[in-house]
Order: structure tokens, then C-alpha cells, then sequence
């Protein structure tokens, strides 16, 4: 792939700048329709999902509960606490729904997350040793990461924390790699650590102790749909997010290229550095618009329902200027993440092999 020329490029970022003014001077009730509406949906799956769990008496009763509480906590992660909290409604002026204020169903302090994503990762994107959300300090995932032993199991290190994904985010501000390498001190990230076990407290209460408490005979049947509720929003939160950051054709980029970057270089590396991945209109709802991981990571103040209107605009603009726009199906994508996690699990040639 031939890299376009500087002029080239900044005739790239005036499109896609136009693009993004447009956008922004179109917000009006649609989107503040939407946003009410999904705060709705999610508030009655979780009653939905909750009072099921509760009352229900048989095995399908339960599997409905625990599939609306899934519902209900994938819709508050990614639809709207991951949109909000982009600051993507902040200009309706409703504290209810603004960036700064509002909280989520997660152990993931908000603070945390608008540092280590929002400006970390979103302004670093792919950047090798600034971006720590590439690999997040525990995959090897090119081969400007060096190798170490643990890396021949970061395939099945990956099912674990999908499993656990809500609790490897809540960590990562924790950035223990680097206390780990002496960069920084244990004592430094205190009140990060403290922030996690305040929330971590809530939420084990929350869903393992009181709610199961409330059903009396029903403390099992609760618990473990509390349980697996978490569980599926860990795994569908996790695959989206890898496909939109890991797939085989996503590229990585050093600090020294990335310097003094205008505006359509860093649109050039946002693409890049981004997979979308095809799918209907509840599907992307359900992604929180994440498979319209391209549109976010060009427009991510912009209120993410309009990233499939985006697309198609976005795409033709990279078509004209030979830049590649990375799409795919869900199966296609979440493919090309495992075989990256499987390529890079391996010692490169030049290195020894170590029992």
C-alpha cells in the first residue's frame, strides 16, 4: 500500500473535517430521542431481566431473565455509558447524561476510563508505547512488542479475560506492566487501586450478595444469573472491542512517525489503526455502534447512531485517496483477531526457543 503524499492527505482531512462539521450542526431531537430511548430500553430489560431472575420458576423463565439483564448491562456499557461518557451528548446540557458525570454498571472507574481511552487511546491510536490499549500490557499482538515466555499462552489468556473483561479494564489504569518494569512506583497508583476496590465492593454487593439475598429461596437461581448475565456482557464487549482494534490488517505505528502529525495524517492512522465490521441495525446497537470502529475513532465526539450514515460517506472518501477501509462480517473479523493472537504467540526465528 503506497502511502499518499502530504498534499494528498490534507486534502483527505478537509473531507472528512467537513464531514464531521456537518454532522455536528445537524444534532438536534433525533438524537436526543435516541439516547432517551435507549436509557428507556435498558432500564426495563434490567427490570425485566431482574424481576425474571426473581420470579421466575423454571429453567426458561431464567434464561429469559439472564438474557434481558445481559441485554440491559451490554446497552448501559456500550450504547450509552461508552457514548455519554465520549461527551457525544453533552451539548443537550442534562447532567443526567453528560460526559463528566455520568456512571455505569462496571467496575471500571469513569476517571479511569476517560484517561486511559478517551485520551490515551483515542488520541495515541496504535502508537507503540503510547497507546497502552493496544494489546492492553498483556497480548503481544506485533512484533514491535518483544517476546516473552508468556506470550505462547496469550490464546487461551485471551478466553479468560474475556470472561473477566469488565474486571481487566477496571485494572488497566493500575498500568502494572510498568511497576512491574520500575517505570513507576506501587505507591503511585494508590488512588487508582483504591477507586477500583471502592467500585469492585459495589458491585460485588450489588449483584452477589443483596439482590440474591432479596429472593430468599432464590438466592442460587439470582446469584448465578447475576453470573452469567456478567459473563455475557464480558464476552460480547470483549469480541467487538478486538475486532474493531486487532483484526490481521489493523497497522501499528512508532512514536517517531507519528510526530508533528497533521490532521489528515492522524485521520490516515485512525483508519488504519481501525476494523469495522458489517451487520444489521440491532446489531449495531447492540455493539454500541463499535463495529463502526472506523467512524468512532475519526468522530468520536458525534453521537455514534449516525456512524451508519457516516460510513458509506467515510469509505467513498478513502476509495478516491487509495486508503483501505478494513470491513468485514463479525465471523470474518473475530477470525483474523484469534489467528493475530496465534501469529504473535510464537518466538520470532531469531530468537531461542526456551522450555
Amino acid at each position: 500500500m503506497k502511502k499518499p503524499s502530504s498534499e494528498q492527505l490534507d486534502a483527505f482531512g478537509k473531507e472528512l473535517d467537513t464531514l464531521r462539521v456537518q454532522a455536528l450542526a445537524d444534532l438536534g431531537q433525533r438524537d436526543a430521542d435516541h439516547i432517551r430511548s435507549m436509557i428507556r430500553v435498558q432500564r426495563y430489560a434490567e427490570i425485566g431481566g431482574r424481576g425474571l431472575l426473581f420470579f421466575g420458576f423454571n429453567p426458561i423463565a431464567w434464561a429469559f431473565g439472564v438474557m434481558l439483564l445481559a441485554l440491559s448491562k451490554i446497552l448501559n456499557n456500550m450504547e450509552i455509558g461508552h457514548n455519554i461518557m465520549h461527551g457525544q451528548y453533552d451539548w443537550m446540557n442534562d447532567p443526567n447524561i453528560h460526559s463528566q458525570r455520568f456512571d455505569w454498571d462496571n467496575v471500571c472507574d469513569p476517571d479511569s476510563w476517560r484517561k486511559t481511552h478517551n485520551f490515551e487511546h483515542h488520541a495515541y491510536t496504535n502508537i507503540i508505547g503510547l497507546d497502552r490499549d493496544f494489546g492492553y500490557g498483556a497480548f503481544r499482538m506485533t512484533e514491535d512488542i518483544p517476546w516473552e515466555p508468556r506470550h505462547r499462552y496469550q490464546l487461551a489468556f485471551y478466553g479468560v479475560m474475556a470472561v473477566l473483561f469488565q474486571w481487566g479494564v477496571g485494572l488497566h489504569d493500575l498500568e502494572a506492566e510498568r511497576i512491574r518494569s520500575g517505570e513507576i512506583t506501587r505507591e503511585s497508583k494508590q488512588p487508582v487501586w483504591q477507586a477500583f476496590v471502592k467500585r469492585a465492593k459495589r458491585h460485588l454487593l450489588k449483584d452477589y450478595i443483596i439482590f440474591p439475598l432479596l429472593a430468599g429461596p432464590g438466592f442460587l437461581a439470582v446469584f448465578l444469573g447475576n453470573f452469567a448475565a456478567n459473563t455475557l456482557r464480558n464476552v460480547w464487549a470483549s469480541a467487538v472491542i478486538f475486532c474493531g482494534h486487532f483484526t490481521d490488517d489493523v497497522h501499528t505505528f512508532q512514536p517517531e512517525d507519528c510526530s508533528h502529525e497533521s490532521r489528515g495524517q492522524w485521520y490516515y492512522r485512525q483508519i488504519l489503526g481501525s476494523s469495522n465490521i458489517a451487520g444489521s441495525h440491532v446489531f449495531h446497537l447492540l455493539t454500541g455502534h463499535l463495529s463502526h470502529q472506523i467512524e468512532h475513532h475519526l468522530f468520536p465526539d458525534i453521537p455514534a447512531h449516525r456512524y451508519a450514515e457516516l460510513g458509506p460517506q467515510v469509505e467513498a472518501i478513502c476509495l478516491r485517496y487509495g486508503i483501505p477501509y478494513n470491513t468485514g462480517s463479525f465471523a470474518n473479523q473475530y477470525l483474523s483477531v484469534l489467528r493475530r493472537l496465534m501469529r504473535y504467540s510464537t518466538p520470532p526465528q531469531s530468537l531461542p526457543l526456551k522450555a
